[in-house]
């Protein structure tokens, strides 16, 4: 008995001794996956990081353009070259590829939430790119935290609903319209039963600067046909003639707005300094002061009308005085200062600048004035077809200015300074005889038809006219006018302009 007893505990030992060592072998229990979460803080789309507490937002977009009789952006052909010239070698029509990448991160903290947006965009125009290239633009790029906004976003002198005007063109001028953002330090205060206000400091270069005319010097005539290096730059204010002389100070923004279940309300206000460059080519020559330049705006937006669910009606007006571009093509019409507009038709040519002052040797700035207004209304017909009716009209003058720019423009022939320089020559493009003033105005009507078979993907169909309003009287004789032969003479007149666009958008 004790030796079948002693081989029994035995077994059982040597049983629990093998068990232990193979359960001494078993792999630590891992840890639980951790999967994607949904963020429902700040609305649909957002999800965690894994491992933290923020939540991101990616989203983009897809766009296909094409625009008809215009430039790109739906642009009317406001400028010089084949299109502005009316020439047989323009193009009838006008392609463009757009990508949209965005992201949008929100994270809690004791000082409420801090957000970060960027859009970065990836274009091919046509006539722009090789084949196979494109360029990239950063539209948006900001952080916001405890009030204070930094970066690059919709300039606080426009109202919010500026990123959501119902037509495709950027070509229509619409007041500031900054649509893709201004460099600025912000912040936002707010007091309650939505109202706030927003004190900022923003860049001024390139959507703010118009630019100056140094009248002693030349600027690019109507009808040149190079807008590139010297003459008509990439880069802010490098157009021929322009009198700039830095950006040494930011523009002062601010607004107070109401925003209810009826819509929105806003106020804004903004400072602009034009800063002079030389009399002459040095220092030696002095320049003129510094001149500070204001602009203010009202802005209405109505929802929910009466005429059916998701109706709105959206009217914005501006005034500007040495700050044209605040209320007149301000945004994507004209990144680059010194707004030109020249239109060839026929026999006739209309044209005008958009500059914030003028001066000439030894005097000092004589600011322009500025106003315009705009409204846009758009009807849901059912939720998959809604049209839209808009319409603005802008105005620029030059009081006592005027002098100076008509005898500048007529001594271009007559032993004016410079006047056998070969930049002269080529900037010039033709010579102007006559009377009159460089006022003008620009009215512009359009219509939009979305249709939205789908969420998310829209394709829709605009057609915009457009009228440049001059108050020249007399010729302009062509000299170096592309496809315009030498000695040709175009009456100035008003010009009539019609263009339309098609596009399909994919958002996600």
């Amino acid at each position: 008995m004790k030796t079948i007893k002693g081989l029994i505990l035995g077994s059982t030992a040597a049983l629990l001794a093998v068990g232990g060592a193979q359960a001494a072998d078993l792999p630590v229990k891992a840890k639980a996956v951790e999967y994607v979460k949904i963020c429902s803080l700040y609305g649909a789309g957002f999800y965690y990081i894994p491992g933290t507490d923020t939540c991101i937002k990616i989203g983009g977009a897809i766009r296909l353009d094409t625009s008809f009789n215009a430039a790109a952006y739906d642009t009317p052909f406001w400028q010089g070259g084949a299109g502005g010239n009316n020439l047989w070698t323009k193009d009838y029509f006008i392609t463009r590829e757009r990508i949209n990448l965005t992201t949008d991160t929100r994270t809690a903290t004791e000082y409420g939430v801090v957000r970060t947006y960027a859009n970065i965009q990836f274009d091919f125009s046509q006539n722009r790119e090789s084949i196979a290239g494109g360029f990239t633009e950063v539209d948006y790029a900001f952080i916001q935290f405890a009030g204070f906004t930094f970066g690059k976003a919709v300039s606080q002198f426009d109202p919010q609903w500026a990123l959501n005007k119902p037509y495709i063109s950027s070509g229509f001028m619409a007041g500031s319209n900054n649509t893709t953002g201004i460099a600025q330090i912000a912040y936002t205060a707010s007091f309650g039963n939505g109202v706030s206000g927003t004190i900022s400091l923003e860049n001024a270069s390139a959507y703010r600067n118009a630019g100056l005319w140094n009248t002693n010097s030349f600027i690019t005539g109507p009808g040149a046909s190079t807008f590139t290096g010297a003459f008509y730059g990439s880069s802010s204010n490098t157009f021929l003639g322009n009198a700039y002389g830095g950006n040494h100070i930011p523009d002062v923004v601010g607004n107070i707005r109401l925003d209810q279940a009826w819509g929105t309300l806003h106020f804004g206000a903004a400072m602009h300094t034009a800063t002079p460059g030389f009399y002459g080519a040095n220092e030696a020559t002095g320049h003129a002061d510094d001149k500070y330049g204001f602009a203010v705006n009202g802005a209405v937006e109505f929802k929910n009308l009466p005429t059916g669910a998701g109706d709105t009606l959206k009217l914005e007006a501006t005034y500007a005085k040495g700050a044209a571009k605040y209320a007149i093509a301000g945004g994507t019409t004209d990144t680059s200062g010194g707004g030109r507009f020249a239109k060839v038709d026929g026999n006739s040519i209309g044209f005008g600048y958009v500059l914030d002052g003028v001066y000439t040797t030894n005097g000092q700035i004589i600011q322009s004035e500025a106003w315009s207004v705009a409204g846009f209304y758009e009807h849901y017909w059912n939720p998959a077809w809604r049209t839209s009716l808009f319409g603005s009209y802008s105005s620029i003058s030059y009081g006592d200015g005027n002098a100076l720019m008509l005898a500048a423009f007529q001594g271009l022939t007559t032993g004016g300074p410079g006047a056998s320089s070969s930049s002269a020559a080529a900037s010039r493009a033709g010579v102007f005889a006559g009377t009159g003033n460089f006022d003008f105005a620009v009215a512009q009507i359009g219509t939009r038809t979305a249709w939205t078979p789908v969420k998310n993907l829209t394709l829709s169909a605009e057609f915009t006219y457009s009228r440049l309003e001059q108050n020249l009287n007399g010729t302009y004789t062509a000299s170096s006018m592309s496809g315009k032969p030498a000695g040709t003479v175009l009456n100035t007149s008003n010009q009539n302009l019609y263009n339309g666009s098609v596009q399909i958008l994919r958002s996600f």
